[in-house]
């Protein structure tokens, strides 16, 4: 079982603090370490928990902190692995200046190629963009649409640029609705660490394309969806966030935009019933440890966020 690891200039940071003695700034960093302590503490309750088999890692985008259970495990995607392909479409665009307009017939071959809301449309003879084919994909999870923008792009194509990104165990190996290719072990790969990764570069726009085009991805990842993710969050605290479920399978891979203090989460899970309530434990514990960060001063205590904008800005 993985655990979160340190930045070593935290180290040097406290090492300093002791040489001089004990002081508020070391009594502050003793309190932060607490709660550091106990998020890492009930994220692995939550996965000891599970009947099945789950993975988790956090990224508190703020400094850099992560919290880690089990992240270097490889896990089937379901749906998230959609994620991909989105960042696939629109790096494409960056070359390709028609590509998002391109239009598709949804033919009955396309149709029958996947399956989801696009299945049951009454006009067989709608076009749509390759843009609205992947806002299918991502808010309605539509697997007639993903199949096309798998085709379109090429498997080979979105997986070059997962582990451009660094993401090597991040793998796109079959179509959507496929069962005898899982049959086979042909799956869609991940692990928790690679996924946060990627989400990372999502929320930095450290990605090969514009950062007009990093907006947009975001955009579309923040249309409202509900889900287990969703659950502890209030609505006003926008999510980029695609979850993934087949049976005995939960994913979902997050960003979560708290007020001065957004993080990224990612949670997995395999060989177990209800993977839905791990997702939105996890996201509790989250929420409730980020949230409680936000707008607050080096002793804890909280200010409107206008007021501690303000002031920092002035320093």
């Amino acid at each position: 079982m993985s655990r979160r690891k340190f930045d070593p200039t935290v180290l040097v940071a406290c090492l300093a603090l002791t040489a001089f003695g004990p002081g508020p700034a070391r009594a502050q960093a003793e309190h932060l370490e607490i709660l550091r302590e106990k998020l890492q503490t009930d994220l692995m309750a939550v996965v000891d928990d599970y009947e099945g088999v789950a993975g988790v890692h956090l990224v508190d985008l703020t400094n850099g902190d992560r919290f880690a259970v089990q992240d270097h495990m490889v896990f089937p995607q379901a749906s998230a692995i959609k994620v991909t392909i989105l960042l696939e479409l629109f790096r494409r665009a960056e070359s390709e200046p028609g590509l998002l307009g391109r239009r598709i017939e949804l033919t009955d071959e396309v149709r029958t190629a996947g399956s989801g809301v696009l299945q049951v449309l009454t006009d067989g003879g709608s076009a749509l963009s390759l843009e609205d084919y992947a806002i299918y994909m991502i808010v309605h999870s539509d697997n007639t649409a993903t199949n096309v923008l798998i085709d379109e792009l090429g498997m080979d194509a979105i997986n070059a640029l997962s582990r451009s990104l660094g993401t090597t165990q991040t793998l796109l190996q079959r179509k959507m609705i496929r069962p005898e290719e899982s049959a086979r072990g042909n799956e869609n790969l991940s692990t928790p660490r690679d996924a946060a990764l990627i989400m990372e570069k999502i929320a930095r726009c450290e990605l090969p394309m514009s950062e007009a085009s990093c907006a947009r991805v975001r955009e579309i990842l923040e249309l409202f969806k509900g889900g287990p993710i969703r659950a502890p969050v209030p609505n006003s605290v926008p999510i980029a966030f695609k979850p993934g479920g087949i049976t005995g399978v939960s994913t979902v891979w997050g960003l979560v935009d708290v007020p001065d203090r957004p993080y990224v989460l990612v949670v997995m899970s395999n060989y177990g019933g209800n993977g839905g309530a791990v997702i939105e434990a996890v996201s509790a514990l989250a929420y409730s440890y980020f949230s409680r960060l936000s707008g607050v001063t080096e002793y804890g205590t909280r200010v409107p966020l206008d007021v501690k904008r303000r002031v920092s800005g002035s320093r």
